[in-house]
């Protein structure tokens, strides 16, 4: 990948991880009232805490424990996704996003693709255009998502109890 040009560059990596970081802790925030919080909380607070790390200094990515701890949780991610997508795949009735395990599993493929593409960035810590194109909408993705949500009520009408007193 071509290293992206400009001053602006550097910046705009930085406030996307730290958007994502916001996101991540959001994420974990709202599991609170999940009959299965515990376990959200802490997938969630992982790339949470990892993504601050690198908005705060990109370089981490080239740490040994910040790439150990990386990999492990995609990882785990990526084994819980397969499996999520299995169960859809054989039991969805409706729209994917109206199955808790449906949102689970954006929850985790939104978790693997950032931290993919914060893992590929300890070569070049502001990546290639590609890479900061990929970034933005990445990061644009949870609060525009979040956001269609919010406004559509016919969508949370099929919530779970525990998904409609959150927001």
């Amino acid at each position: 990948m071509a290293p992206a040009q400009g001053r602006w560059a550097p910046a705009l990596w930085r406030a996307c991880n730290g958007l994502m970081s916001a996101f991540f802790a959001l994420a974990a925030m709202v599991q609170v009232n999940d009959p299965d919080a515990g376990l959200w909380m802490v997938v969630y607070t992982i790339p949470a805490v990892l993504t601050l790390l690198v908005g705060l200094n990109p370089l981490v990515t080239g740490n040994l424990i910040w790439k150990s701890v990386s990999a492990i949780h995609m990882f785990i991610c990526i084994v819980w996704a397969v499996g999520l997508a299995h169960y859809l795949l054989l039991h969805t009735q409706q729209n994917i996003l109206h199955e808790e395990e449906g949102r689970e599993l954006f929850g985790l493929v939104i978790i693997t693709a950032w931290m993919s593409l914060c893992h590929s960035s300890s070569k070049n810590p502001v990546g290639g255009r590609i890479q900061l194109a990929l970034a933005i909408v990445i990061a644009l993705f949870p609060f525009t998502s979040w956001v269609y949500i919010y406004v559509n009520k016919e969508m949370r009408s099929t919530w779970p109890t525990h998904c409609k007193t959150v927001i």
